[in-house]
């Protein structure tokens, strides 16, 4: 996989993974499969322009939350469609909730693009393009850490669940 960071202002995660665009496309909206990697998380789409996106907690969330002392709202991201055109774009506005300081910076946008290489069939290349002006606190969350032992976090470590979720029918976390 292959990161860009532009002040992390923009960023752009690329990762290429055996499969079709439609399985691609039904992993990032479809609730039953968003809980199959990443933050474990269902994401909800009305996929069309204008439509609601969120993202709920999960009870191992609300746990670690309560554990911490603090209390891990519901939703846990919220956004908007802006455009969608299956199985190929997805852009949304996103905003995480999860603590005051994310909650309280403006809606970013987040756009999914799914292309399937004419030289491999059979493999698509799926770019991440987060754009994150106004929302530094954000930014820092969705580019992870490369220091952190689970992958680092952030849109590359959920990209590279996916990957392996869609191609090895297992997730990093064996979920």
């Amino acid at each position: 996989m292959t990161t860009e960071t532009t002040a992390l202002t923009t960023q752009v995660y690329r990762v290429w993974i055996k499969s079709t665009p439609e399985r691609i496309w039904t992993a990032i909206t479809d609730p039953e499969w968003t809980t199959k990697y990443g933050y474990a998380a269902p994401a909800y789409f009305e996929l069309k322009p204008g439509g609601a996106y969120h993202s709920s907690a999960t009870d191992e969330m609300r746990e670690f939350g309560k554990q911490n002392g603090f209390e891990i709202p519901d939703p846990i991201v919220d956004g908007e469609v802006v455009e969608c055109d299956p199985p190929r774009l997805l852009v949304q506005t996103w905003r995480m909730l999860m603590d005051p300081v994310t909650a309280a910076e403006p809606y970013t946008t987040l756009t999914y693009l799914i292309e399937e290489l004419k030289s491999q069939p059979g493999v698509c290349r799926v770019t991440v393009t987060h754009e994150l002006a106004g929302a530094p606190a954000s930014a820092t969350v969705v580019a992870g850490s490369p220091l952190d032992e689970a992958g680092g976090g952030g849109w590359a470590w959920v990209l590279s669940d996916l990957k392996s979720l869609l191609e090895t029918g297992a997730s990093l976390s064996g979920r």
